[in-house]
C-alpha cells in the first residue's frame, strides 16, 4: 500500500504535476486558454473604443468628414433641381444644356472616372450584401422545394377524390360525429345539474 501511495503522490501531487505537464503538451490547458481569450477580447474592445472617442477629434476632422457627406446628396438635389429648371423656364435650361454639349469628350470620362470611384466603394459593399443575402436565400431552397412537394402531393386534384362510391359503410361514418369524450362528459354534467 505504501508503495501504490508513493507513485500516486508522485504523479498527482500539487509540488510534481507530472500528469498536467504531459497533458498540456497535447490538450491546452482550459482555464488558461479562456483567461488569454477574455483578455484578447478586452484589448479589442479597449482599441475599438479608443478609435470611437469623439472627444479627440479636432474641428478640422469634423469639418471634412461634414464635406465628405455633401456630395450624395448635392448630386440627388441638383438633378432634382434640373427637372425643376426645365419645367420653370425651359428656354433657360436649353441655353445650359447646349453649353454642357460643348463639354469633350475626354472631360466626360474623367467625370464617370470620378462618379465612379465615389460611389464604386458604397455600391460594392451594397452588392456584397445583396449576394450574403442571396447565398442566406439559397440555403433555404431544398426545405422550400421540399414544402412544395409535400403540398402538391395533398392538393385534392378532382371534386370526387372524396366520393365513396358504392360503400356504404364508409359514407355512413363520414357523416357521423365521432365521440368527443369531453363533450360527452360535460353534456352528462348539464343533464345532472337541470335535474
Amino acid at each position: 500500500m505504501g508503495v501504490i501511495e508513493r507513485i500516486l503522490g508522485l504523479l498527482f501531487s500539487p509540488q510534481a504535476g507530472v500528469v498536467k505537464d504531459t497533458v498540456e503538451v497535447f490538450r491546452e490547458n482550459a482555464e488558461a486558454g479562456a483567461g488569454r481569450a477574455v483578455t484578447l477580447q478586452t484589448q479589442a474592445m479597449q482599441q475599438f473604443g479608443a478609435e470611437y472617442q469623439r472627444a479627440k477629434r479636432s474641428t478640422f476632422d469634423k469639418v471634412l468628414d461634414g464635406i465628405n457627406r455633401l456630395p450624395r446628396p448635392a448630386m440627388a438635389l441638383g438633378t432634382l433641381g434640373m427637372f425643376v429648371a426645365a419645367m420653370v423656364n425651359p428656354l433657360w435650361f436649353a441655353e445650359r444644356m447646349q453649353g454642357i454639349a460643348l463639354v469633350p469628350e475626354p472631360l466626360w470620362w474623367l467625370l464617370g472616372v470620378v462618379v465612379s470611384f465615389y460611389f464604386g466603394a458604397r455600391h460594392q459593399i451594397k452588392a456584397q450584401e445583396f449576394q450574403r443575402q442571396i447565398v442566406g436565400s439559397m440555403a433555404h431552397v431544398p426545405q422550400v422545394m421540399e414544402n412544395i412537394d409535400q403540398l402538391r402531393t395533398r392538393r385534392v386534384r378532382d371534386l370526387r377524390s372524396a366520393d365513396t362510391g358504392g360503400d356504404a359503410a364508409l359514407a355512413v361514418s363520414a357523416v357521423v360525429p365521432d365521440i368527443n369524450p369531453a363533450l360527452e362528459a360535460w353534456k352528462a354534467a348539464q343533464n345532472r345539474n337541470q335535474v
